[in-house]
């Protein structure tokens, strides 16, 4: 399916309680590192194993911006294309290493009728915990 195939959520349709999709991500070399040199993130922590190992990691791990983009990609893919995404606020726990999957759940926690927006709480979880949990933002028509 396309995007444009998709229609955008309508604001009405809408409750607190309602719970989204799961989304799972594999979590491959070559995600972690081609996410981090899209967004300028060298550091050797996320595309360089030796050197992540040598700062005390057992491998290279995902990068904040390319969490912060799958917590938004997450809550704009349930609300459609014309949704407007407001805020996306995240804390990162445990970290994404290649070799494991990361599924991410969320649900609608407040709706916000003056501005036509929804807060979700959202929480991606891989094998060794939660590594994103926090609160994504979206207005709706």
């Amino acid at each position: 399916m396309s995007i444009q195939d998709r229609t955008t959520r309508a604001f009405a349709d809408v409750q607190v309680g309602d719970e989204l999709p799961p989304l799972s991500i594999e979590l491959t070399t070559r995600l972690i590192v081609s996410t981090a040199l899209a967004t300028r993130d060298f550091q050797d922590v996320h595309h360089d194993k030796a050197g992540a190992q040598a700062l005390g990691s057992p491998d290279i791990f995902m990068n904040i911006i390319t969490t912060n983009g799958f917590a938004g990609r997450y809550v704009t893919d349930w609300a459609g294309p014309e949704a407007l995404l407001r805020s996306v606020k995240i804390r990162l726990g445990a970290p994404n290493y290649p070799g494991d999957t990361m599924v991410i759940k969320g649900k609608v926690i407040e709706v916000n009728s003056d501005a036509k927006t929804v807060d979700v709480e959202v929480g991606g979880k891989n094998g060794l915990g939660y590594h994103l949990t926090g609160t994504v933002t979206v207005a709706l028509p």
